[in-house]
């Protein structure tokens, strides 16, 4: 009698297990679940230029937009209206800044592009003693947003703004106390444009 009794107790137990292991299955838990970032919807698919070249002066180039973290290039079309000889590098700069102000074309937009450089950002030109190919803006590279510095620095390597290796010398508008630093528009730049701001190096 006392054996079919303990069985009894053995099975309702084992039930009773059973029934709460059951309710854990489906309980909610308020324990965080880190699942990572939140996939971007941003394509940064290059989308075809909405801007394209009419006209005399007008021609095809390439500037760098932000997208998802990262700087990639887009086609625009720019004013540079000597078809006789090359324009001077800063005449090249302030077609090629004038671009990088612009907001986002339509298709841009949709792709996930902005731009950081804002509307102050001027080029003041090369001072006296300047090389060439130096640009001065109208405040010190590394008082620029990082983001815009990048997007600047990749821009203009491509072009005839750039030195030898595709060096960008840029200054501030003050040629006795800012001086030139040279950047170059790496992969880890457009990979993580932040870098930028501290990128520059003296110009001896």
């Amino acid at each position: 009698m006392s054996g079919r009794w303990s069985r009894s107790a053995a099975l309702l137990l084992t039930g009773a297990v059973t029934l709460l292991a059951a309710g854990c299955g489906i309980r909610g838990t308020s324990v965080p679940v880190d699942a990572g970032a939140a996939p971007s919807r941003a394509s940064c698919r290059t989308p075809a230029s909405e801007r394209t070249a009419e006209g005399v002066g007008q021609v095809s180039v390439r500037i760098y937009l932000l997208c998802s973290s990262r700087i990639l290039s887009v086609s625009r079309s720019a004013g540079l209206d000597d078809r006789k000889r090359s324009p001077k590098p800063a005449r090249v700069a302030e077609a090629l800044l004038e671009q990088l102000r612009l907001p986002p074309t339509a298709a841009e937009a949709a792709a996930g592009f902005t731009t950081e450089v804002e509307d102050w950002v001027e080029i003041s030109g090369p001072a006296k003693d300047d090389p060439d190919s130096a640009v001065r803006l109208n405040r010190p590279p590394e008082e620029i947003q990082s983001l815009a510095l990048a997007q600047i620095v990749c821009t203009f390597a491509d072009t005839t703004v750039a030195g030898k290796g595709g060096t960008v010398v840029l200054g501030g508008p003050d040629s006795q106390r800012d001086p030139l630093k040279a950047y170059q528009c790496t992969e880890e730049m457009r990979r993580n444009p932040r870098t930028a701001v501290t990128s520059g190096v003296l110009v001896s």
